[in-house]
């Protein structure tokens, strides 16, 4: 049996979990968080959405990286046999995922131990730091995005 539909489908399905889970906390909820709640609302609001989603995050590197690899190296043929695209969404695949281990280990914990100690200005930093990370994952999820859908059709 030949599974790259079936890898390919989990993989189209963890991106757009990572991806749209992104635009949704960035493009929704953010602009309605930051207008409807005062701090420790807002603060505690985001502590509990990414308590959440993290995890989600975590599978989806998960699946998008072996997933990946399976189909690269498997029925595609090795990364000699595969179109710059690809190569492109390798790139910036493994940058997403080292952008996502900085905020996790670093201005998420510190994140989750402020709203804990009700240090909210710290707290305010942190997710001022995780929003612009975010931000820049959200964008280069975007270009991954196009470049999947795209990307073996362009004359380069």
């Amino acid at each position: 049996m030949q599974l790259l539909p079936f890898a390919l489908a989990l993989h189209a399905l963890a991106a757009v979990l990572w991806v749209g889970g992104m635009a949704f906390a960035y493009w929704f909820v953010r602009p309605v968080a930051g207008q409807a709640l005062e701090a420790p609302g807002r603060l505690a609001l985001w502590s509990g959405i990414f308590a959440r989603f993290f995890p989600v995050v975590w599978v989806s590197i998960a699946v998008l990286l072996v997933t990946g690899y399976y189909m690269v190296l498997g029925p595609l043929g090795g990364f000699a046999a595969v179109g710059l695209h690809i190569h492109a969404m390798h790139g910036l695949a493994l940058l997403m995922t080292a952008i996502f281990l900085h905020l996790f280990f670093a201005p998420w914990r510190r994140f989750r131990r402020a709203v804990t100690r009700m240090e909210y200005d710290q707290a305010a930093r942190d997710l001022n730091r995780i929003r612009w990370l975010v931000a820049t994952n959200l964008t280069l999820g975007i270009i991954v995005v196009l470049i999947a859908t795209g990307g073996r059709y362009w004359p380069f």
